[in-house]
C-alpha cells in the first residue's frame, strides 16, 4: 500500500512493506520480520533521512546510562538501530563517553563479549557527528564536527544521509526538537525506577510534543522497546 501526502515543501511517501523488502531497497541487504510502515522523504527529488533520537531510559525518565540493562538484548538492540541509520549524531559530552571506552573495545584492548564487540567495531566504521562548539580535534575514526547554525547543520545532515541518523544525546535532543529537526523516536524503556536526574527533556519543550506509536516490543530482559513517530 503506498501513499503520497505533504511536509511542508517536502512529498512523504508511505508504504507498508516486509522488513525483508525494505532492508532490500535500503542496505541491498534481506531481512525476515514483521510487516512495519516505512516513511521516506523525498525533498527535490531526493531522499531526506529521517533524524532518530534513540536512547535508554527508566520508567521514571532517568537517562543516566549506568541505570540501564546492559546485556547482550540491550547491545543487539542497539545496534540494530545503528545498522540501519546511515550516522550517528551526539553532543560533544556523549561524544567524549563513548571515545573513552569503545575503541578499546573496538580494538581487543580490553575484555568485552561479544555483543559488545561487535557493537564496538559497527561504530568504529560508522559516521559519527558531534555538536562541539569548544573542541575542534576530533582524532577518533570517521568523526565530523558540527559547529556551525544547528537548525541548518544538521538539516544538511539529513539531507546527505538517505538511510537516517541516529541521534544519542539528550542534552542534544532537546535542543534539536526545539527546532522542530527530530523525526522518530526509539526507546528503550527499562523496568527500574531511578528516583534520580538526568530525565528526558529536563530542559523543558516550548509545547507537548504529539506522538503516534508505531510499534511496542517487549525484551526478554524486561526492557520495551518503543517507536513513536512525530504527529504531523
Amino acid at each position: 500500500m503506498i501513499g503520497v501526502f505533504r511536509r511542508g515543501s517536502a512529498r512523504v511517501l508511505t508504504c507498508c512493506w516486509s522488513t525483508a523488502t525494505v532492508h532490500r531497497a535500503l542496505t541491498g541487504r534481506g531481512a525476515i520480520g514483521r510487516k512495519h510502515t516505512l516513511v521516506i522523504y523525498f525533498q527535490q527529488g531526493k531522499t531526506v533521512g529521517l533524524l532518530t533520537f534513540s536512547i535508554n531510559v527508566t520508567l521514571d525518565g532517568c537517562v543516566d546510562h549506568r541505570e540501564g540493562i546492559a546485556d547482550d538484548e540491550t547491545h543487539a538492540f542497539f545496534t540494530r538501530l545503528m545498522d540501519e541509520g546511515g550516522a550517528m549524531l551526539w553532543g560533544r559530552v556523549t561524544y567524549e563517553m563513548m571515545e573513552s571506552y569503545w575503541p578499546m573495545v573496538a580494538r581487543g584492548d580490553t575484555e568485552a563479549p561479544p555483543a559488545m564487540r561487535e557493537w564496538a567495531r559497527k561504530l568504529e566504521a560508522k559516521p559519527k557527528y558531534v555538536v562541539s562548539s569548544t573542541r575542534k580535534d576530533f582524532p577518533w575514526t570517521n568523526s565530523y564536527r558540527i559547529a556551525g547554525d544547528l537548525l541548518t547543520d544538521v538539516q544538511k545532515l539529513k539531507d546527505a544521509t538517505p538511510r537516517g541518523v541516529l541521534l544519542g544525546s539528550g542534552k542534544l535532543a532537546t535542543e534539536l526538537d526545539r527546532l522542530g529537526l527530530i523525526d522518530e523516536y526509539k526507546f528503550l524503556v527499562h523496568p527500574r525506577i531511578a528516583g534520580h536526574g538526568p530525565t528526558l527533556y529536563e530542559g523543558g519543550l516550548p509545547g507537548t510534543r504529539r506522538l503516534e506509536l508505531v510499534s511496542a516490543t517487549p525484551l526478554r530482559n524486561g526492557a520495551v522497546a518503543m517507536h513513536y513517530r512525530r504527529e504531523r
